[in-house]
């Protein structure tokens, strides 16, 4: 089976290029590897132009400002069923693929572990389930998320039914859950496939606190769920 990865960049030239090895080394030849770069300022497009692979596939530039659009915009153009979403600065274990593409054989979205690193690569947690163990369901996770983006890939079928996505500004990786949660089938893997980087510059707070007050983070879980109802 072949797979597409999706990878939204903005000024990640720092991590980048460790990234992007650690997932074409296990791609395979029809697989592709979508890149997206987002006005990036640093040396990012220089480091994505910089790889001769036919696996990759750097789309036309748009200015986002965020990753949700960006995301959405790379997972308009996959060519594949199956799809993982990768961050700019994370590395892939090996098996990640293989272990992946393996339990979406039963289940139509898959959540795997992760390590917390830092920007030395020093472990963090050795898993993030250890520390906040996942929940099925689509209630438990209205406020408090168990998907998280770069551990996670999915069939097609999840995307279409979550396209396109809720327009206030909502997180895409929670999303894309809550509709698998509410149509599809969802395994959690207990396995570590991903190094999950923390070095303070994250767009997300996983592990860290919300950006938005309490009265934004209701409002967005309010919306969250009447979209979801609808769909």
């Amino acid at each position: 089976m072949s797979i597409s990865v999706c990878l939204a960049v903005h000024n990640g030239e720092r991590f980048l290029r460790t990234q992007m090895v650690s997932i074409l080394s296990q791609l395979d030849p029809a697989d592709e590897l979508l890149v997206s770069d987002d006005a990036s300022t640093d040396g990012s497009l220089m480091i994505i132009t910089s790889f001769s692979d036919a696996r990759l596939r750097l789309l036309p530039a748009r200015t986002f400002g965020n990753p949700n659009d960006n995301f959405e915009y790379l997972l308009g153009h996959c060519r594949h069923d199956y799809i993982f979403i990768a961050d700019q600065d994370d590395v892939w274990h090996p098996d990640k693929r293989a272990r992946m593409t393996s339990a979406l054989q039963k289940a139509d979205l898959v959540v795997s572990d992760c390590r917390i690193i830092d920007s030395a690569g020093a472990v963090i947690y050795p898993s993030y389930f250890s520390i906040r163990p996942p929940r099925p369901g689509v209630a438990a996770n209205v406020w408090r998320n168990s998907f998280t983006g770069c551990c996670m890939a999915f069939r097609k079928k999840v995307l279409e039914k979550a396209l396109p996505f809720p327009a206030f500004g909502g997180i895409y990786d929670q999303w894309l859950g809550l509709v698998a949660a509410r149509y599809f089938t969802i395994t959690f893997l207990a396995e570590a496939l991903v190094d999950y980087r923390r070095h303070g510059n994250n767009f997300s707070s996983t592990t860290g606190t919300s950006k938005l007050s309490l009265g934004q983070q209701l409002m967005n879980r309010i919306r969250l769920m009447k979209i979801l109802f609808r769909r």
